[in-house]
């Protein structure tokens, strides 16, 4: 019987009520206060800034942010939660180790497949202690939870980390509509309140002007909310400020206090983006992969994002080259994310975790030679037998994969330039699913798909 890990609720009955239906009546409350003051048409944000006190000192901050999300409830499926350690160094980002969260209200699964994707990154590790006692991230979850009903987590408490380390992240699981990004973080600590009121209205203005520069002094959640702002400008988001307080304005002295925020970031559509014909689609995703391959490289190389159907949910293989020989080859059979994520994931996947090759080094990018491949749906292939499936097949056209219980193979329509034979491109595709090449068996199971190439 497979064991359920869950991350428990931690700061219930200090932060926020522990009994279920005084926590349900109280984010309800606050809520529907927020939902009062909303114009009808108010859009609804792709990211937020919401604060992370104490329900009675920002309550009501909060609620104006997730107030936003009653139009797209049905819609969000996935929620990334970041916020900044507390309680535990951690260096980098760190997953919590957990199958789920845990709040009076109910029970949170994390999503299993983004933890993994995340995995792969060098700015990411697992720290259970980490989350264990951490509050920057529970206190959201019940307002989550009453806002949107069912929905995955990914969770992240951000440590030592870079602006950019959490860019790379959050471009990762963007996702479409179906995702919503919430950074968790407080403002100013504990000025005069007039003096607060002042630095948070600096901070604030920053971060409307998307500029990546906040530092923990005005943010404790400095890091990653600089995160967001750099994809938030690479992406064309426009933000808005929903809400500016602190805790001398809700349930604090006014000698010492601590500052709240809530900002809405939206995408406008296509407005803020750029057409792109099909003919010019290369000039945009060939300098995405290798700006990726080369940030993680360290350089500070950079392309335009801009495009509308980078949006778009997308397959994508990235294939290198050097000198002529293949230097990497990993991509996705499938479309379950935005072009734009999908061909990032890609590009760093083949250039370092294809495990046929070394990783690509500093010294040789500039001789490696990108290609994308976007790749169709796939299509089943009905057959009576091996002939008769080779007579099906299309060289130069067809992209194949090949399934066998465990075994699993594909071939992009590329690979005919070097085995231009069909008996000969299926029986090397066995080979590369783990099979015999002149395996047989009714159960097999094909599909073709073909591609569009650009290099």
């Amino acid at each position: 019987m497979q064991v359920v890990t869950v991350r428990a609720a931690a700061v219930s009955g200090s932060f926020y009520p522990a009994d279920r239906e005084d926590l349900r009546a109280e984010v309800r409350s606050r809520l529907a206060s927020a939902s009062a003051k909303l114009q009808a048409d108010a859009p609804a944000p792709k990211a937020l800034i919401v604060p992370h006190a104490g329900y009675v000192y920002s309550g009501d901050v909060a609620a104006s942010a997730y107030a936003r999300l009653a139009p797209v409830k049905d819609r969000i499926r996935r929620v990334v939660l970041l916020g900044p350690c507390h309680r535990v160094a951690v260096r980098g980002l760190a997953l919590p180790d957990a199958d789920c969260f845990e709040t009076p209200l109910g029970s949170i699964p994390v999503d299993a497949a983004a933890v993994a994707a995340l995995r792969e990154l060098p700015q990411i590790t697992a720290s259970p202690q980490a989350h264990a006692l951490e509050h920057s991230l529970e206190v959201h979850l019940p307002f989550l939870q009453e806002a949107l009903g069912s929905f995955t987590l990914v969770p992240l408490a951000v440590g030592d980390a870079t602006a950019e380390a959490v860019a790379d992240v959050l471009e990762i699981v963007w996702g479409g509509p179906e995702t919503l990004i919430v950074i968790s973080s407080d403002l100013s600590h504990y000025l005069p309140y007039n003096t607060a009121q002042f630095t948070d209205a600096g901070t604030v203005k920053d971060m409307l002007a998307l500029a990546p520069h906040i530092d923990h002094h005005h943010a404790c959640g400095a890091t990653p909310v600089n995160g967001l702002l750099l994809v938030a400008r690479r992406k064309g988001l426009a933000p808005e400020l929903l809400d500016l307080r602190n805790s001398g304005d809700t349930a604090g002295d006014r000698n010492r206090v601590v500052g709240y925020a809530s900002l809405a970031f939206f995408d406008h559509g296509a407005g803020a983006f750029t057409d792109v014909g099909p003919a010019n689609k290369g000039d945009v995703l060939l300098p995405i992969a290798r700006a990726t391959i080369a940030r993680q490289l360290g350089m500070k190389l950079t392309a335009r994002e801009d495009a509308a159907f980078l949006r778009e949910t997308g397959a994508t293989f990235v294939t290198l080259k050097r000198d002529g020989q293949l230097r990497g080859c990993i991509g996705s059979l499938e479309a379950r994310r935005a072009l734009l994520d999908d061909l990032k994931h890609n590009a760093r996947a083949a250039a370092f975790l294809d495990p046929r090759f070394r990783p690509v080094s500093l010294r040789e990018f500039d001789e490696i030679k990108v290609e994308v491949s976007l790749l169709s749906d796939s299509v089943p292939i009905e057959f009576r037998d091996e002939a008769d499936l080779i007579g099906q097949l299309v060289p130069d056209v067809d992209g194949l994969i090949l399934e066998h219980g465990s075994h699993r193979g594909t071939f992009l329509p590329q690979v005919w330039e070097s085995l231009p034979q069909p008996r000969d491109f299926l029986s090397q595709l066995k080979l590369k699913a783990g099979l015999p090449a002149r395996f047989w068996h009714p159960d097999l199971r094909l599909a073709r798909y073909t591609v569009e190439k650009h290099r």
